[in-house]
């Protein structure tokens, strides 16, 4: 098995014996998109059809947005796109975004996993979810610390999901972001970087 063999939420959590919860988690940061990313994505949405397929939202809207948020946080982090991610044959896979912390060995090398992205292809977040789910079990075991948070987040570009997990309780936050209110996304994972940065040492 890998990544994408896991369809569902369920399915990850009686593979692994993982409990479920939903809750509000997330604290705002004040970190707001910068005006170099706002330009470019006002830009790229009044002239390109931006949602028009699954790369589009990729190269015009997630891997921006992520970006841009991770550029505040670059001493500490490093970013990757679709980098492999595996602890061994069944948690394994092409894990599309990944923020980690910045390795001792340079850039090439990956840190401490702390915050996994998953694309939610043909807009199904079911099925993102078990994939984001499976790589977030990755990341705790490969950081070796049950007790670190990992961050999962689906998104198809238009609407955004958080998740994690910590020890075997997964949960998912309730509330759904959606790219019209920018603000609060860069918001939520400054506040995810910034949970993280307790587990850098």
């Amino acid at each position: 098995m890998a990544f994408i063999d896991f369809k569902s939420i369920q399915q990850v959590q009686e593979t692994f014996n993982i409990k479920y919860n939903e809750a509000e988690f997330i604290v705002y940061s004040d970190l707001e998109p910068s005006a170099a990313f706002m330009a470019e994505f006002t830009f790229s949405r009044q002239n390109i059809d931006i949602f028009s397929s699954e790369a589009s939202r990729c190269e015009n809207v997630i891997y921006p947005l992520i970006k841009d948020v991770y550029k505040n946080y670059v001493t500490l982090y490093s970013i990757w796109s679709h980098k492999a991610l595996a602890y061994n044959k069944v948690l394994s896979g092409i894990a599309d975004y990944i923020i980690t912390s910045k390795s001792v060995l340079g850039k090439t090398a990956l840190g401490k996993p702390i915050v996994v992205v998953v694309e939610a292809k043909q807009n199904n977040f079911i099925v993102g979810w078990g994939q984001c789910l499976a790589e977030l079990l990755a990341a705790q075991k490969i950081n070796k610390n049950e007790a670190m948070p990992v961050y999962g987040i689906v998104t198809d570009g238009e609407f955004w999901q958080f998740g994690q997990l910590q020890y075997d309780l997964f949960t998912k936050n309730e509330t759904v972001y959606a790219i019209s209110d920018l603000k609060k996304i860069s918001g939520a994972l400054g506040y995810l970087l910034n949970q993280g940065q307790g587990y850098l040492t």
